[in-house]
């Protein structure tokens, strides 16, 4: 179907011949749009029969580093000792008045045994031990059900049976299933919880920025359109990817509010862009045809950027941490399919009418603001004074990041109400400080006795269990012992105390653990971080070198984005580590940041800020191809690019911050983390800095060998 609006306001002729693959692309999908709309109709109900579950579908376990020493305890556990690995099911049975000699007990500890007999996924339940699972005071007991299968299933199981075990008690008898699959399981439902509730919540936030940028009902509409369409097909996505591998839970959340940013993002950078056509006096199918050549090559640019910075979280051998970056990647190119087919076709539709219920203000606005084009021209005739500025203070909010500590969350990151934190402080009260985070140690049974002395004399173990056979006769020259340290599991020294036991530890044994899970998982993190910062750098400069032909604008492009990326670390450092605003934003610090921050938000916060940068550069390349004016070009770059800029952060910065209000605090350290990071990006960066920078280099920064540009691909911003 052909748009019924191709013709100039102006003029009776057709349009002229379009030229660029960008262009005829989406001058395609305007000629197409019932076509293109009925596709789309077509992928989103396919995809999202399946998107219902995704929820309930994807995987709550994945934090471990595939291969480490640790996993291989556990899988060993699971194949020789009944299960009773780190991803047990460990239910504690308490009383105040009642003792496990006493019937009450006696019958809630039968109780709590048949929940976990009566479940397929546990294959044998370990009745309290004297010594090691019966409290000395008798009023605590731990019955433990063996893992019968994949870690996954085990943290599902935990939220299956928590009602059911909750059942049990009665009064005067608590029961709190714990554990790390049980952890997991309640970590995942809260998260989640306050995911949803932070999107509800930047919604109605969203939407009037969305207006106040669009300037008008109908544009702020389509952001939604792109939103929903790649949100609900990339949940089907996980659904059915979910089918062949694992995918975390996680995978989702982050889709959510990714899929919501971007999508507000491109639709925005090419809404603008349309219009400023229309009120050339183009077509509708002309303006989108203009607007896809020079707009949506920018789009594209920035969603590939996106991609390819998320991809590099790949190389992290630790299951959670990729799906999560996949779940991103996936929205991120669904997100960018609608960009680039469904909205140039529904503009191409829409024509003037995308001004429908209009503000009055913007009925008079054009794409280039003559308040960032005043900017623009400040910059150009003060730029030391501002580049020099901009960058002491981001070099003042990234120094505390050189105090940065990271490790894996603590029970904290659970709510206070949550039963396998209270399960937690009981064992803890009554049990002893390290119990929770008793190690495991996995020998051949010809050592056991030697594993047993050295592990006893190791500083920092409280207690060491006898040698338990294996259950199986393919594992009878194996044996399990359990080192209990003499701290919180969430205590610096007990890595000490796990390096001192694999040191001096027979060569046969191997050392697991809930507790060795996560340091495993913590140094594989650290190991890769500068792999990953380094391909996310090299492949982030190749991009910007290809798209904008230029070595030395790539190359500041590339560098000025870690500076936001140092200062938002820096500002988490402050907040997260030291305490500062715990009270306001109400948490309590755990005296270092989560684990998987610095790899998953590096890469994060670089992709924003990527998605600034050929925003602004690629504008100001456009007005340079068609000038040759370096100055000219670096102050229309800006008041052609700054208002979409600062329009896309404020909407990116009000989805991130209403994460902040989340309860648990991994929610609110990605938010305000990436909120910090977008608003230094667009306001210090994009709008300062890099301008600057320009303005210094002048005409040098787009200068190219001749053997470099001829081996680079011609790629034109102008139209």
């Amino acid at each position: 179907m052909t748009v019924t609006d191709n013709a100039p306001a102006d003029s009776g002729h057709a349009d002229p011949p379009i030229h660029g693959l960008m262009a005829r692309l989406g001058a395609t999908m305007a000629d197409r749009f019932r076509l293109v709309v009925l596709a789309w109709i077509a992928v989103v109900v396919a995809l999202g029969a399946a998107a219902p579950s995704v929820f309930s579908s994807l995987a709550g376990a994945g934090w471990q580093a595939d291969g480490s020493e640790s996993v291989q305890v556990r899988e060993l556990a699971q194949e020789h000792f009944g299960g009773t690995g780190s991803d047990a099911l460990q239910v504690v049975v308490h009383s105040e008045t009642h003792t496990v000699d006493d019937p009450e007990m006696a019958a809630a500890i039968a109780g709590v045994t048949g929940v976990l007999d009566s479940d397929s996924r546990i294959s044998q339940v370990v009745p309290p031990q004297p010594g090691m699972t019966i409290s000395p005071d008798r009023h605590t007991a731990i019955v433990l059900g063996g893992a019968g299968a994949d870690p996954n299933a085990m943290v599902t199981a935990a939220g299956d049976l928590a009602d059911p075990l909750a059942a049990v008690a009665t009064d005067g008898i608590e029961i709190h299933p714990t554990g790390a699959s049980a952890l997991w399981s309640d970590f995942n439902a809260a998260n989640h919880d306050a995911m949803i509730k932070a999107e509800m919540f930047s919604w109605p936030v969203t939407l009037a920025i969305m207006v106040l940028a669009f300037g008008s009902l109908v544009a702020a509409g389509l952001p939604l359109l792109l939103t929903m369409a790649g949100l609900v097909a990339s949940a089907g996505a996980l659904v059915l990817l979910n089918e062949l591998t694992p995918i975390s839970v996680w995978a989702m959340n982050f889709a959510m509010m990714f899929a919501l940013a971007l999508g507000i993002d491109y639709a925005l950078f090419l809404v603008v862009r349309f219009r400023d056509a229309l009120r050339n006096g183009a077509s509708a199918r002309l303006a989108v045809a203009e607007t896809m050549g020079t707009a949506g090559k920018a789009v594209l640019l920035s969603g590939l950027t996106v991609l390819v910075s998320l991809s590099a979280v790949l190389l992290v051998p630790a299951p959670a941490v990729r799906t999560m970056a996949v779940g991103i990647m996936l929205a991120v190119v669904f997100v960018l399919a609608a960009t680039l087919t469904l909205l140039p076709a529904v503009l191409g539709k829409l024509g003037r009418r995308v001004n429908a219920g209009a503000l009055p203000h913007a009925k008079r606005q054009q794409q280039r603001s003559s308040w960032f084009g005043r900017w623009g021209s400040l910059v150009h005739r003060h730029p030391w004074p501002l580049a020099v500025g901009a960058l002491g203070a981001l070099a003042l909010l990234a120094i505390p990041v050189f105090g940065l500590k990271v490790a894996m969350p603590s029970i904290q990151v659970v709510p206070e109400d949550a039963a396998v934190r209270q399960g937690y402080e009981v064992v803890q009260e009554q049990m002893g400080a390290g119990v929770p985070g008793t190690l495991q140690i996995v020998a051949a049974a010809r050592d056991a006795d030697e594993v047993a002395r050295v592990a006893a004399a190791t500083e920092g173990v409280a207690m060491v269990s006898p040698p338990m056979p294996s259950t199986t006769a393919d594992g009878a020259d194996l044996v399990l012992l359990q080192a209990v340290p003499d701290v919180d599991p969430s205590d610096p020294a007990l890595a000490g105390t796990l390096d001192r036991l694999r040191a001096d530890l027979p060569e046969s044994a191997i050392v697991g653990g809930a507790p060795a899970e996560n340091l495993d998982l913590q140094q594989a993190l650290n190991d890769y971080l500068p792999i990953v910062m380094t391909v996310i750098l090299v492949l982030g400069f190749a991009l910007l070198l290809v798209a904008l032909r230029a070595p030395l604008v790539a190359l500041m492009g590339t560098v000025v984005s870690l500076l936001s990326t140092g200062a938002a670390f820096g500002v988490a450092k402050l907040i997260f580590q030291d305490g500062h605003g715990a009270g306001l934003l109400g948490f309590a610090p755990q005296g270092f940041l989560d684990g998987w921050g610095p790899v998953f938000f590096f890469a994060m916060i670089f992709a924003i800020a990527m998605d600034y940068t050929v925003f602004l550069l690629s504008t100001v390349k456009e007005h340079y191809e068609r000038t040759g004016d370096a100055a000219a070009a670096q102050v229309e770059g800006m008041a052609h690019s700054g208002r979409v800029i600062f329009a896309a952060a404020a909407v990116m910065v009000g989805v991130f911050f209403s994460f902040a209000l989340a309860e648990p605090l991994p929610p609110k350290e990605m938010g305000i983390i990436l909120g910090v990071a977008v608003l230094l990006d667009a306001v210090l960066i994009r709008l300062v800095l890099l301008p600057a920078l320009l303005r210094i280099t002048g005409g040098a920064a787009w200068w190219s060998p001749a053997w470099l540009r001829r081996l680079l691909p011609e790629i034109s911003f102008s139209h």
